[in-house]
């Protein structure tokens, strides 16, 4: 084995009749074979992926180069951008010797170039916001995400169905308080009539389960305009596929949200995106950074959910990709559908970091040229293992490969370029104004005051009044409390941020 054979194996496996990207070019034994150019077809970005390795080894800038090419190629992109390091995308590069030398190495040009990019916030910080109504939200997924048993999944669904054969819509956190209220109290006897009685336990622990979820921050983008996840396919008058930038880095200490928050949008994508089956490039690729975050914290049935959509968006042309340090971090079952997977350095410092780069050299397809195990501890930093199919879905021989450089700006935008960035956005002028039109709170509490004011005309006996006392149940004395009011306000604005998949009736767009 010889660096001959080596280039005559690159060009014999990493050439395509399709269209494909350049990642750079083998490394071995310390030498780098320029011009021996390492591809990835466009056509398996469908089959999803990983980009992995320990902090300062070069993961986002891995990211960078694959989002920046697949616009350049006229696809899509949408990255969770949890650092808050990401923006630098929309601006262009900065030259630099180290860059120089880089592409030297590996035989191309570099030139400095900005690409289209959106900018998106839960929040409304620095960024478009994205919302969802309620009634987008689904049942299912909450008591997923709450670990309820079927009795309390069932209180949950009875909330919506309550609401949609009653033709109140549900937009904000207010329509579910006053929906939730209102069957509690008012709404008690007709509600128990038509889908039996309401344990005030069994309301209680969906409340204080909910209480977990709103201190994480689950509260923020409920309401109107709704965000359609079709504005995320995109493209300049280039033809450039247009980059989305979801900046999360509000959630980022709140896993469970950030957990919850991944799952909506891709049953959103799913629901909303045609089968297409195997095209010749996908029509939009997801790069969710931090993944950790959205497995630490999941519950089995959370994960299931998880991989069953991971197998079956690839119909819808979507790749997903998942980046984080470890690829432990992923569980078995989502790694093995991951088809491309590009290792960083990872770093022994510990027994537990020994045995965690033995597992992933396992992990690798073997390699006649390549100590995998060894060589995870001895990339340097722009280097990477990797490992892709070809176009017929097999996969390649494993490679070292040194990375081409980034060709956009390799650091943040400044609070003054994502102002000008988002003055020119068509997306923040379609979705920037919150609407607030009348939906479940108004209708109640109007159908509450017309019950009242008859009532309130004829005098009620003191006896009467206090046998009705009486007979309150436990959660309508909470809930008719001032404190008690109080504490339902607080709990159900957490709530949305965990409601679940529901039926395609009830969704439209994202989330």
């Amino acid at each position: 084995m010889n660096t001959d054979t080596l280039r005559a194996e690159v060009e014999s496996f990493f050439e395509f009749k399709g269209e494909s990207i350049t990642l750079g070019v083998p490394v071995w034994n310390n030498e780098v074979l320029t011009g021996s150019f390492i591809k990835a077809p466009l056509k398996m970005f469908n089959r999803h992926g990983l980009i992995a390795g320990a902090t300062g080894t070069g993961k986002t800038k891995t990211l960078q180069v694959l989002a920046e090419q697949l616009s350049q190629n006229g696809v899509s992109v949408l990255m969770m951008d949890i650092k808050g390091d990401l923006s630098g995308i929309a601006a262009a590069g900065n030259p630099h010797p180290k860059i120089d030398e880089r592409m030297q190495q590996i035989g191309l040009p570099w030139q400095p170039k900005q690409f289209p990019v959106e900018l998106y916030s839960l929040t409304g910080n620095d960024g478009t916001p994205i919302r969802a109504t309620v009634s987008e939200f689904g049942p299912v997924l909450l008591s997923k995400i709450l670990g309820l048993n079927d009795t309390q999944s069932g209180v949950v669904s009875l909330l919506f169905k309550y609401a949609d054969e009653n033709n109140l819509p549900l937009l904000d956190l207010e329509d579910f308080r006053k929906t939730l209220q209102y069957i509690g109290n008012e709404g008690k006897a007709e509600v128990t009539a038509a889908y039996g009685a309401i344990s005030s336990a069994t309301a209680g622990t969906i409340l204080r389960k909910v209480i977990e979820l709103e201190q994480q921050g689950a509260t923020t983008f409920f309401g109107e305009p709704s965000f359609d996840v079709n504005d995320l396919c995109r493209f300049d008058d280039q033809g450039n596929g247009l980059i989305s930038i979801l900046r999360c880095t509000d959630i980022q200490h709140r896993p469970k949200f950030f957990s919850t928050l991944m799952l909506q949008l891709l049953a959103e994508i799913y629901d909303n995106f045609p089968e297409v089956g195997d095209t010749e490039k996908p029509e939009l690729v997801l790069f969710i950074d931090e993944a950790h975050l959205v497995f630490e914290e999941a519950s089995k049935p959370l994960l299931d959910s998880i991989e069953s959509i991971i197998k079956l968006i690839r119909s819808k042309g979507i790749g997903v990709f998942f980046i984080t340090q470890d690829p432990t971090d992923v569980p078995d079952k989502i790694l093995g559908q991951l088809g491309m997977r590009i290792q960083h350095a990872l770093r022994a410092f510990t027994a537990k970091d020994r045995k965690s780069i033995k597992l992933t050299a396992e992990n690798f397809v073997p390699s006649a040229y390549f100590k995998t195990d060894e060589l995870l501890t001895t990339l340097g930093t722009g280097q990477a293992l990797v490992n892709i199919l070809n176009e017929k879905g097999i996969p390649c021989p494993l490679m070292a490969c040194q990375m081409v450089a980034p060709q956009s700006r390799m650091d943040i935008l400044s609070p003054q370029e994502i102002a000008a960035q988002l003055s020119q956005s068509k997306m923040s002028a379609k979705y920037g104004q919150a609407v607030n039109r009348e939906s479940a709170h108004e209708m109640l509490s109007k159908k509450i005051q017309e019950v009242a004011k008859p009532q309130e005309a004829k005098p009620v006996a003191q006896s009467t009044q206090r046998k009705s006392s009486q007979e309150k149940s436990t959660f309508e004395k909470v809930a008719n409390s001032s404190a008690g009011r109080t504490i339902i306000r607080e709990v159900t604005r957490g709530f949305l941020g965990v409601l679940g998949l529901g039926s395609s009736r009830r969704r439209k767009s994202l989330f």
